[in-house]
């Protein structure tokens, strides 16, 4: 493995510590809140930048973790919660360029005239390098028309990428007579499956064909679409045959090519838990050129290290070449942030 190998780390997470302190105040699931607080790295910016000396060669691009602005407060409320997690990570970047070279800012969605306004500000006074989301709004769905000018902005003004990131709670039931999903199946299987349900709402919707230069990275690698890749292409080209009303049977008529091929525009992070079999099906079905890497820091048993370290091993175990290599570790993400960090 070559150690020498830049990395920029596109998605890993952090929490200023006054934003960890709103999101005590307002936050309705205390096992979010528990959980948040428990991980020193996610708010201890000097540790995380000590135990990342271990790893020279990475760069983090940091972005806020869940809960987002919109979760916690109203559309009055999230633009200043907004304002607080971008203005903490600025700060971090601006402390320790070296590792943190720039940030993802974090919008109120639930109020999209104020989520311009902070995409502007982060982006154009803050350095920014695009913006983050979740996979809904609070349970509504992503492709609803009055999100479309964050997209709009975002690909034919900032032509920046977007991050997104898959969101369910626990209060979600799996079954219809219980009252909360159990085992955590709401998060580790539940998160990748509302990645692939809101990149459907987007295929379907007309998102790409509206807004054809947008540039999105899904976490987790696109969640179930690589490894579903097949039955979704044969599927979804009889889309209509399967509903009694036949209700959706134009929709295929209406995009202007088929929907597998809208699927693989989307990017691919490399945030699978180090399993380098699950990277091969992302990079077969993404490409090397739309696959970039990511951490998922410090989201792991150990606390920061394991995925960091995991998540590199993976990129060299899945037979790619140097070339290629280079792409997933750094080029790509140069390329879609239109900066290169390592100069």
């Amino acid at each position: 493995m070559d150690t020498n190998q830049p990395c920029i780390d596109i998605y890993n997470h952090v929490m200023p510590l006054k934003y960890l302190e709103e999101m005590k105040i307002h936050s309705s699931d205390p096992g979010l809140a528990k959980r948040m607080s428990s991980l020193k790295l996610l708010w201890d910016i000097p540790a995380r930048v000590e135990m990342l000396k271990k790893w020279p060669h990475v760069k983090q691009i940091l972005s806020l973790a869940v809960p987002s602005p919109e979760m916690l407060g109203g559309p009055d409320l999230s633009p200043q919660l907004a304002r607080i997690a971008n203005e903490g990570m600025y700060e971090m970047c601006q402390t320790w360029p070296d590792q943190f070279p720039s940030f993802v800012a974090s919008l109120p969605m639930n109020n999209p005239a104020a989520a311009l306004e902070e995409m502007a500000f982060a982006i154009e006074k803050m350095g920014a390098v695009g913006v983050q989301i979740l996979t809904s709004v609070n349970g509504r769905a992503i492709d609803n028309p009055e999100f479309l000018p964050i997209f709009e902005r975002m690909a034919n003004h900032y032509q920046l990428p977007i991050w997104m990131h898959p969101i369910r709670l626990a209060n979600k039931p799996d079954y219809v007579d219980e009252e909360k999903s159990k085992y955590e199946f709401w998060q580790v299987l539940g998160w990748p499956a509302e990645t692939s349900l809101a990149m459907t709402r987007m295929v379907f919707s007309g998102l790409f064909d509206k807004v054809p230069d947008l540039k999105l990275i899904t976490h987790h690698c696109g969640g179930m679409l690589p490894y579903f890749g097949g039955r979704a292409e044969t599927l979804w080209a009889q889309l209509g045959a399967r509903s009694s009303d036949g209700a959706e049977k134009d929709v295929l008529k209406n995009l202007k090519k088929a929907p597998i091929d809208y699927f693989k525009m989307f990017y691919g992070d490399t945030v699978l838990g180090g399993s380098a079999s699950a990277l091969r099906c992302g990079l077969d079905f993404f490409g090397s050129e739309q696959v970039v890497f990511a951490s998922d820091c410090p989201f792991d048993p150990e606390g920061g290290e394991m995925y960091i370290r995991e998540g590199i091993k993976s990129v060299f175990s899945v037979g790619l070449s140097p070339e290629d290599i280079h792409k997933v570790c750094c080029g790509n993400a140069a390329q879609l942030m239109k900066q290169d960090f390592f100069k």
